[in-house]
């Protein structure tokens, strides 16, 4: 079995599992406010004893209200416990989808190796300079770009919401568009947070944080290594 057409079985398997987990919370829910409700009766009828005296002798509440807050207490923490195991269920799938549209990307990869390599293809600058023309069309330079994990939350969250409507034959569409255009050192698509040099003829212009050594937007202006090598060497020139 591949790896798609196991994500694709364990998929199919998640609402029913989700709806499980969920029926099992509202049920302890319901038990922890009954319990809560009549602890609390219980609590005001011992306060009540106590001011009129009948229990003077003995100012604490009685063990039945000191067991029903216990129990309170264990239903809450079983609750937690079934929220955190619903979470790591979600985000699990998530990772595996993580997985598979980087395995999706490596092997597009290839195959533009290959057909580069059986025939001519345009250069990827013209590609990139295409791509980058149509931002620059849609309203500028940005100086960073998000794609976080939210965007494969949502397409995991989507692919779940069908798997729940027609849990049989159910298809997963992942289109990859074969023309979008590459960035960074790495020569890759745009993915996760990216900075543009500075530089308006960088042959790049948009690079990955991590391919560039940064962890967060950089302050004033930045230069890819290759445009700020070169303007280091003119500085040395005009020396």
């Amino acid at each position: 079995m591949s790896f798609i057409d196991e994500f694709q079985a364990d998929l199919e398997a998640l609402p029913n599992i989700l709806q499980k987990k969920y029926a099992l919370m509202r049920d302890l829910d319901k038990s922890l406010q009954e319990i809560v409700r009549q602890n609390e009766q219980r609590c005001e009828q011992e306060i009540e004893d106590i001011k009129r005296g009948v229990r003077a002798e003995n100012i604490r509440f009685s063990d039945e209200a000191l067991d029903e807050q216990k129990h309170g207490i264990r239903i809450a923490d079983e609750k937690v416990a079934l929220a955190i195991q619903t979470y790591d269920l979600v985000d699990s799938h998530i990772q595996q989808l993580d997985q598979y549209l980087k395995m999706s990307d490596e092997e597009l990869r290839r195959e533009r190796e290959n057909a580069a390599t059986a025939s001519p293809v345009p250069s990827p600058n013209s590609t990139t300079k295409s791509g980058r023309s149509n931002e620059s069309g849609r309203g500028g330079r940005k100086k960073t770009r998000l794609a976080t994990a939210a965007a494969a939350a949502a397409a995991a969250t989507e692919v779940a919401a069908a798997a729940a409507e027609n849990p049989t034959g159910m298809e997963l569409d992942l289109p990859v568009d074969p023309n979008e255009p590459t960035y960074c050192l790495c020569n890759q698509v745009s993915y996760g947070e990216m900075v543009a040099c500075d530089n308006p003829n960088c042959k790049i212009e948009w690079f990955h944080f991590g391919c560039v050594g940064l962890k967060e937007q950089p302050r004033g202006k930045w230069y890819c290594p290759d445009c700020a090598a070169l303007k280091n060497r003119r500085k040395g020139r005009s020396r």
